[in-house]
């Protein structure tokens, strides 16, 4: 869900939103020469400062001056980023072979944190393998069933708000999401382990989010242990506790026998590859670091922004608590859901600043022609989430928060693609989504959130991902309910 940069030849061929033309003077496959789009001349050092600064600015700066498709060139011959942002080019990626690709190592640099045996970070079969075992509890009725859960940990965090004094709406965002992959992935909600591994994730993902280690992600020299007093040394000493947690969790599990578990590490104990063999302590380790940072952040990100535009906008919030009066004291939650105006919400929330601004990275392993390039093996295909998302002739005024566009047109998963595309778009989208639906509705059935400083605000990095500023602080005054208009909960 997170990723980083690339680069493209125009050859005088094209505009921002203009039909690209293949070059004429191609040759047939066999015999071709590769060809890149053109990007921008400027020094490395120069280049890197924005794109870890100022993210937003950094892709759309060079879309203006470059159009679709840009190259970030490396020093290295073959190792160019090549940036698109076409509908026709995602498709052409993500339809593609998946053997022309690697994937895994194009994201090498979350190994640190998510293990050698991620998901994430595979390719070819054993992603697949992986995928299949991992997703079946993140949709349909098994997902629906955390429902439940989501509503009263949203309750739980929201009650402890004091009324009309400023907090925290991220603190408070993120320590929803937490509790929540706690309850609904790990099968914790109490105890001893539980407040460990709650207080010892938090501060850890803090660490990493913050800008100075946001940069440590892009300079290798940044990543040195000189022990725990060294930035990088706190953040491996971090690691280190929450495996020992992790595989303390792990071993307790193992040693129970409670076939009525339902929490996913449960089920994941319990599925079986083709030969009958289940997953190791390390594989189910993987896989819960990727599902706590693939679905933690992201999500108090994406709920962040969500508060912020119905406070920000009066006309969307007045027409979100319209339909939120219309369903009764404790609907069903699919019901919730279902809502078309909330719905909206939540996937404008998630086009206008999608928290990964690209989709995964593609390092080409057999070269492919995308869009009339011809890319050798060791190019990295950069599919812009941010820029497809900002194609006004797809979303006409699309730097304005507006719902509505949701309500009035179905996009393809070329043309919006928050969580990714292809055999790599996120295991957790449909969870995510109904997550950040289930907090929306219950928070704002009882209370009415508003930002204290009511300028407008913008994306900043945090980590590998963009969202809004960490000191973002909102007040919540209790909802007033009309005559015959029922709460949510």
């Amino acid at each position: 869900m997170m990723n980083i940069t690339l680069c493209v030849s125009l050859n005088n061929m094209k505009t921002r939103n203009n039909k690209i033309q293949k070059p004429s003077n191609l040759q047939t496959p066999m015999t071709a020469t590769y060809n890149l789009p053109d990007g921008p001349q400027i020094p490395r050092w120069l280049r890197m400062v924005k794109f870890i600064s100022q993210p937003v600015k950094y892709v759309d700066d060079f879309a203006k001056i470059y159009g679709d498709t840009f190259t970030i060139r490396s020093s290295q011959s073959d190792n160019h980023l090549v940036y698109f942002s076409q509908p026709q080019a995602f498709e052409q990626i993500f339809t593609a072979d998946s053997s022309h690709f690697e994937v895994g190592r194009g994201n090498i640099g979350l190994k640190f944190l998510l293990g050698d045996r991620s998901f994430m970070l595979s390719d070819g079969d054993r992603h697949q393998r992986q995928r299949q075992l991992l997703a079946p509890p993140f949709h349909g009725e098994r997902m629906r069933a955390y429902g439940e859960d989501i509503r009263k940990i949203t309750q739980q965090v929201s009650h402890e708000w004091q009324i009309g004094k400023p907090f925290n709406i991220r603190e408070s965002m993120q320590e929803i999401t937490l509790r929540v992959i706690l309850r609904v992935v790990f099968g914790l909600d109490e105890g001893e382990l539980f407040e460990e591994l709650r207080r010892s994730l938090s501060d850890l993902l803090d660490f990493i989010s913050s800008p100075l280690m946001s940069s440590a992600f892009f300079f290798r020299f940044m990543q040195k242990d000189f022990g725990a007093w060294s930035p990088w040394g706190r953040i491996l000493q971090q690691r280190q506790k929450i495996d020992r947690l992790i595989y303390t969790l792990l071993r307790e599990r193992r040693a129970q026998i409670d076939q009525n578990r339902q929490d996913i590490l449960s089920l994941m104990m319990a599925a079986r590859y083709n030969d009958g063999q289940g997953m190791s302590d390390e594989e189910l380790h993987d896989e819960l670091m990727t599902l706590l940072v693939a679905g933690h952040e992201t999500t108090a990100s994406a709920l962040t922004w969500a508060f912020y535009w119905v406070d920000h906008l009066p006309e969307v919030r007045e027409k979100l608590q319209r339909e939120l009066n219309t369903i009764g004291v404790n609907p069903d939650l699919s019901s919730v859901a279902k809502l078309p105006y909330l719905t909206a919400v939540c996937q404008e929330t998630l086009r206008i600043y999608p928290i990964a601004m690209t989709a995964f990275v593609r390092i080409v392993k057999i070269p492919i022609e995308i869009m009339g390039y011809k890319l050798r093996e060791g190019t990295a295909i950069v599919p812009s989430i941010y820029l497809a998302h900002h194609r006004e002739e797809v979303y006409p005024q699309s730097k304005q928060f507006k719902p509505e566009r949701f309500l009035e047109r179905q996009y393809s998963p070329y043309e919006y693609l928050p969580f990714g595309g292809g055999n790599r778009r996120c295991i957790g989208m449909a969870f995510a989504q109904y997550e950040m639906k289930i907090v929306l509705a219950t928070v704002l059935s009882e209370f009415q959130v508003s930002l204290v400083n009511k300028r407008s605000v913008h994306p900043v990095r945090r980590g590998l991902t963009i969202a809004a500023p960490a000191g973002m602080r909102m007040i919540a005054t209790l909802q007033v309910k009309r005559a015959n208009t029922p709460a949510l909960i």
